[in-house]
């Protein structure tokens, strides 16, 4: 057989073997990926479980064609900038980020690495990125943005709490899309003929005398915006909530788990699964400044009723019957 004839020969069987594995694809290359999160571990021990399935589902594996570098703030939003810039100096392949401050973060630290968030507030309106049909830059991903949750929240602690009123909200003043959702709340609120009491909270130190306030104010529920703060606390939260005898609603369902009394929100995990087909597309060559942004497309509902038996609450079966889960 002629060279010719060998060389046809070994591109016919490539073409019928199909499209070579990740692994393969990048000639023995092992890709690294910056992970990084305002959260702490073990608030994410779940939503990056889903995103490392996502890759393996696609063919990477950590340890074998990707190396992964965590870097977690712990809940400490001044933290963010530093490790985003260790990452930059790390020159990761690409960045992953959980949401809006840590994506803001990644984004003034480099504008030539990709950066894919996983759960972002509302990217336009924050500015990281132009459009979600074209992000542009180096940033896209996935968006949890829906105005419309924060009034069925409020809707749903209405459903709940009878005669109610006057709810507490909970908000960081500091953080854009804590200050977005105090926003959003507002014409809801006004529907429902419900009265809203700010109380701003920008650390934990600052839970005692909330919750206080909240007391003092004869809130009737407890209404808890977006912001790491709150997410690294949630077992406080729940708690102190059921101490001082307030239905609280927060939008992660690991806050019904923790003892909170209803979370309403999107599938978070769901979202860092779906992050990781956006990294093995960068990985693979694409822009992404072509990807268009995702929004989310799996919602939860889980309520405690543990937590209801403890506030004396009955919850009504017209809610009971939407709820994914319901923690006895």
């Amino acid at each position: 057989m002629t060279p010719r004839s060998l060389f046809l020969a070994a591109l016919a069987l490539c073409s019928l073997a199909g499209p070579l594995p990740a692994d393969a694809q990048q000639a023995g290359k092992v890709a690294r990926i910056g992970l990084l999160s305002p959260f702490s571990p073990s608030d994410t021990a779940l939503w990056h479980q889903a995103f490392l399935q996502g890759l393996r589902d696609l063919g990477w594996v950590e340890g074998k064609n990707i190396g992964i570098e965590y870097r977690y703030a712990e809940g400490r939003n001044d933290r963010v900038p530093a490790l985003a810039a260790d990452l930059v100096r790390l020159k990761v392949d690409v960045i992953v980020t959980a949401v809006t401050n840590d994506s803001l973060a990644a984004k003034d630290a480099t504008r030539t690495i990709p950066i894919v968030m996983a759960a972002a507030g509302d990217p336009v309106v924050t500015g990281l990125v132009e459009s979600l049909a074209r992000p542009g830059g180096n940033i896209t991903g996935l968006s949890q943005m829906n105005p419309e949750l924060v009034g069925k929240r409020l809707e749903l602690l209405r459903d709940i709490v009878p005669r109610l009123s006057r709810v507490a909200v909970f908000w960081n003043p500091e953080d854009r899309i804590s200050v977005l959702s105090w926003k959003e709340i507002q014409l809801p609120a006004q529907r429902l003929g419900i009265q809203l009491h700010s109380l701003e909270v920008r650390s934990p130190n600052d839970f005692d005398s909330a919750f206080k306030d909240a007391a003092r104010a004869h809130a009737g529920a407890l209404a808890i915006m977006p912001n790491p703060v709150f997410v690294t606390n949630l077992k406080r939260l729940a708690d102190t909530a059921i101490k001082n005898r307030l239905p609280s609603m927060f939008h992660l369902r690991e806050f019904a788990d923790s003892g909170g009394l209803v979370a309403y929100g999107v599938d978070r995990s769901d979202l860092f699964r779906r992050a990781a087909t956006y990294v093995d597309k960068i990985l693979k060559g694409a822009k992404p400044a072509d990807l268009p942004v995702e929004q989310p497309t799996r919602f939860e509902l889980v309520i405690n009723a543990k937590t209801a038996k403890a506030l004396g609450l009955t919850i009504p079966q017209s809610v009971l019957i939407r709820a994914n889960q319901v923690i006895q």
